[in-house]
């Protein structure tokens, strides 16, 4: 069956994309492999009306109300393989499943690169974090700490000062001006040079920071901004083009949220920054209305 839209992704922004095509009666198939990048949070917090949800739970209420639209069709797979052009285009999935659609709409999210620091990325998601919007009213204040892999970390540090005292971890010699300086000195920030060496604590719970002189610096948590890639690589094949962010690359799209390949559309984290529930789905309602509108213009 030839759907109106292949949409590969079925968090926060695809879904969402699907259910605005879904409310224009358009044929939606949803391709999901079931990973995605919040699954290592136990709740999501900063989402309207469901602050403290977990995001499994939110992700199955969002699957169950597109399933009562007769229209969606859902695929559990991995899709590997997304081949043809602008009306015609077929999606392959690791499982062996094919499927047709007339636009694509990659929602496929993106992976995580996380420090080389021993005890960091079993901790990613409890006690190591990315955002402190999402995450950091939870920690209740006190030691908390910053690991700054880029300078452009660093200058964000006054910032997280709100969430705790923080310690800034430039995890060696890095340089900063005089302004920054008196930045963190106003907020309270104080500054480790030390290489980390580990992070140290029962469990997934964090208890401090051994620096490689072997000094302990007490925080309960740390919040670290990871590189981010592309989690398929489905665009690229494609020959859509991507643009440079500080956290990574993402897709180049439109105000319609329609890539630099005609028919195919992108949303989410793989096409905006930065990385948030709220903005992923607010991404994905622009590009279900962008691509409800490209399949009326060939009406």
């Amino acid at each position: 069956m030839l759907q109106d839209a292949i949409v590969i992704g079925g968090s926060y922004a695809g879904l969402t994309a699907a259910m605005m095509l879904a409310r224009a009666r358009r044929k939606v198939l949803v391709v999901d492999a079931g990973s995605p990048r919040n699954r290592f949070a136990s709740h999501a917090h900063g989402v309207l009306a469901l602050d403290g949800v977990p995001g499994a739970e939110i992700l199955a209420t969002a699957r169950a109300q597109l399933a009562a639209y007769p229209t969606v069709r859902f695929l559990r797979g991995h899709a590997v393989e997304a081949t043809g052009s602008d009306g015609a285009f077929t999606v392959r999935t690791a499982e062996g499943d094919l499927a047709e659609g007339r636009k694509l709409l990659l929602a496929t999210g993106v992976a995580d690169t996380l420090p080389d620091v021993p005890g960091l990325a079993e901790r990613w998601g409890r006690t190591v974090l990315h955002c402190p919007y999402c995450h950091g009213y939870e920690i209740g204040g006190g030691s908390i700490g910053l690991l700054a892999t880029t300078p452009l970390v660093a200058e964000k540090a006054p910032l997280f000062a709100d969430w705790g005292d923080v310690t800034l971890f430039t995890h060696g010699p890095m340089a900063l001006d005089e302004a920054l300086r008196a930045r963190l000195d106003r907020r309270r920030v104080r500054v480790e040079s030390a290489r980390v060496a580990e992070l140290v604590g029962p469990g997934t719970e964090l208890e401090g920071v051994r620096l490689d002189d072997g000094r302990v610096v007490p925080v309960k948590a740390l919040f670290v901004a990871s590189v981010q890639r592309m989690a398929s690589p489905l665009a690229a094949a494609l020959g859509c083009a991507f643009d440079d962010t500080p956290m990574g690359p993402i897709i180049r799209t439109d105000p319609f949220k329609q890539t630099t390949v005609r028919g195919v559309f992108a949303a989410g984290d793989v096409a905006t920054a930065p990385p948030n529930v709220m903005i992923a789905a607010a991404d994905g309602v622009r590009a279900g209305a962008g691509l409800h509108h490209a399949l009326i213009a060939e009406a």
